[in-house]
């Protein structure tokens, strides 16, 4: 199992340098890089270069001529001296061909260095530790929530297929998984958050004003007081995949030759549905975990946050591709794909301890 682990380790390294190489050669044919960013920002100025960092507001009426050479490369840059867009350039360090750039990029994330934001004036690690437990909260209480909900109600819909609790609940699941989740984030506002019926729920934040003056079960009630609708919302579609899932997976093992001959020798249905049938049967969920995970955490996010008013990795990953922002979109983007690559392996050893007759060794990794 070692080598296994070992193999799999070592092949993060050229996942992670291919999603980062296919990023970062899309990002050079994107308009409206960060230099257009700071020119689009200047424009209808009084003074167009108060606050820009490394040049000066004092500029000559000649330094006022139409650019030339570096600012013609640049929408906007009309009317800007070619040294003021050079030294932006330098600033930003597209002075350097791509390929230097991504080197050296590639050369400071396996330090774990992202370099600092281009327009948020603090680092982008600080950044990133500073939202991540937003999104891992988010994520986390929502998949442990799909799996409490979800694998207890397929077990039963599955020993009781074709009931009439099988068909009312496979309803109200496809209705809850036709549902986005941000169009039922805002149906639990204006239901629960004092959109137009009760105020049970607060609109925004995690935590209160007053979150530091609390006792430790102040502060625990408050948390989840105020993730509670956003975890619902997030986890209403994973929810619905999940319960079929497990249903599907207990159906197909229920059928099995080995479930006839545990029933032949006498064995209660509890005792073949939980010593046998569980075991095989919880394998393809256990698959799926990755993906529910990376998929709440990830996908859901965006708007989930934008939503609650939430300040996690998935609103500042988008806002730093609206802004141009590439420390932090590449940043992001390598803890992202590094946190997906170990949550995989994560889950082939919960594979094995789930099944120890499981060896991927024996399967060449």
């Amino acid at each position: 199992m070692g080598a296994y682990i070992l193999r799999r380790l070592l092949l993060m390294i050229p996942t992670l340098f291919g999603i980062m190489l296919i990023n970062f050669s899309l990002t050079q044919f994107v308009p409206g890089g960060p230099i257009e960013q700071i020119i689009a920002r200047m424009e209808g100025q009084g003074d167009v270069f108060k606050g820009i960092s490394g040049s000066s507001g004092d500029s000559s009426p000649s330094d006022m001529q139409v650019g030339s050479g570096a600012g013609e490369k640049y929408m906007g840059a009309r009317g800007l001296p070619p040294e003021f867009i050079a030294d932006l350039e330098k600033q930003f360090g597209f002075d350097k061909p791509p390929a230097e750039r991504f080197a050296k990029m590639i050369g400071d994330y396996l330090r774990f260095d992202f370099g600092d934001s281009y327009f948020r004036s603090t680092s982008v690690v600080s950044l990133i530790i500073d939202k991540l437990p937003v999104s891992i909260s988010l994520g986390l209480w929502s998949t442990l929530l799909a799996y409490l909900i979800s694998i207890p109600l397929g077990i039963r819909k599955a020993v009781r297929n074709g009931s009439r609790f099988d068909t009312w609940t496979s309803g109200t699941i496809i209705v809850g998984y036709a549902i986005p989740g941000f169009l039922f984030a805002v149906l639990l506002i204006v239901l629960f958050a004092g959109g137009s019926y009760w105020r049970i729920f607060p609109l925004r934040g995690l935590t209160s004003d007053n979150w530091d003056s609390l006792s430790l079960i102040g502060k625990i009630a408050d948390y989840f007081w105020h993730i509670t609708l956003p975890v619902v919302a997030m986890t209403i579609s994973s929810f619905a995949t999940l319960t079929l899932l497990t249903k599907n997976s207990f159906l197909d093992e229920i059928g099995k030759q080995y479930v006839l001959t545990a029933k032949a020798k006498g064995l209660t249905e509890r005792r073949v549905l939980y010593g046998h049938v569980f075991r095989n049967a919880m394998l393809i969920v256990i698959a799926g975990f990755p993906g529910l995970f990376l998929s709440v955490l990830f996908t859901g996010n965006v708007l989930i946050e934008t939503i609650f008013s939430l300040d996690g990795l998935g609103r500042l990953g988008y806002e730093a591709a609206v802004a141009r922002d590439y420390p932090i979109v590449f940043g992001t983007l390598y803890v992202f794909g590094l946190l997906g690559l170990v949550i995989r392996l994560l889950s082939d050893l919960t594979y094995v301890l789930v099944d120890p007759r499981i060896d991927f060794e024996s399967r060449g990794g």
